[in-house]
């Protein structure tokens, strides 16, 4: 009888993590578990109502080396019990360590060491509007602003995503300080906060003074794992423990070694590579 994998998390990880065992020569059974009621993570697109696209978390991959590549290459289950002989866990670090048993308590410890930031994105369209600059777009030193983190350029990597009748699109990052003062003091985190904040950053960095035509506001919770002072001694020491104790249990996804969409996609790739002991085929 063949293996069982169990994937936990339908995130880009643990998609990647799915496929690439599914594509080895003799591939095991592939289970992926996702709590939600969708699949990709922090990753998703919308439709606005002129046709225009807009990205509600990361929004770009790197296609060049051999991680784009790979890049490139490129379903739930309620109350209930699976048996496996390995998982994969691509859930966030501090996730997995409140599911862990009391026996895996020094693993538990290193694992909900690795915390994550929340970050708001706002999206804005403005019609009849231009940017006075070009680019992809500029990121914002906390010493000048504490709570923007940075704005996207949509309409210039993606012009062809305006909609019609076209409009320019931007997208702020809203999260630092500013954010995390609000989320410890428990204020009501409403999306009109949040637009209010953004058009104001947009207005003064950009110009953009007029009322946007859409808007879409998305508040991501811990969705930024943060590697303090200390992150790969953790690291080691969660590896140290599976080794020790022999678990069937390998670690992927954006808490480890990596938060771009490339480093997510490669780490669960290779945690494919772990559980098989050899190369999927593509």
């Amino acid at each position: 009888m063949g293996r069982t994998v169990v994937v936990l998390g339908g995130g880009i990880s643990g998609l990647a993590a799915s496929y690439h065992l599914s594509r080895a020569p003799c591939p095991p059974k592939v289970v992926l578990v996702e709590g939600s009621e969708r699949l990709g993570g922090w990753i998703r697109s919308v439709r606005g109502p002129n046709g225009a696209i807009f990205e509600l978390g990361p929004r770009g991959i790197r296609p060049a080396g051999a991680l784009g590549a790979r890049t490139l290459l490129l379903v739930s289950l309620r109350d209930s019990s699976l048996e496996a002989d390995h998982v994969i866990s691509a859930i966030p670090a501090s996730v997995l360590s409140e599911l862990l048993p009391a026996e895996a308590a020094p693993l538990a410890r290193a694992l909900s060491a690795i915390t994550a930031v929340s970050v708001a994105v706002v999206n804005l369209q403005y019609q009849g509007a231009h940017l006075p600059v070009q680019g992809f777009g500029h990121l914002v030193p906390s010493s000048e602003d504490p709570g923007v983190l940075g704005i996207v350029y949509d309409s210039v990597a993606f012009p062809e995503q305006d909609g019609s009748p076209p409009g320019l699109r931007v997208t702020v990052m809203l999260g630092g300080s500013w954010l995390q003062t609000l989320e410890a003091s428990g204020c009501v985190l409403s999306q009109e906060l949040f637009q209010q904040r953004a058009q104001e950053a947009a207005a003064t960095q950009l110009g953009l003074k007029e009322l946007p035509s859409h808007c879409l506001v998305h508040l991501h919770k811990n969705c930024i794992p943060q590697y303090t002072l200390g992150h790969w001694q953790k690291l080691e020491s969660a590896r140290q423990f599976l080794a020790a104790h022999r678990l069937p249990l390998t670690l992927a996804g954006a808490s480890y070694e990596g938060v771009a969409v490339n480093d997510c996609i490669e780490s669960g790739r290779q945690a494919a590579v772990s559980v098989l002991g050899t190369e999927p085929n593509g």
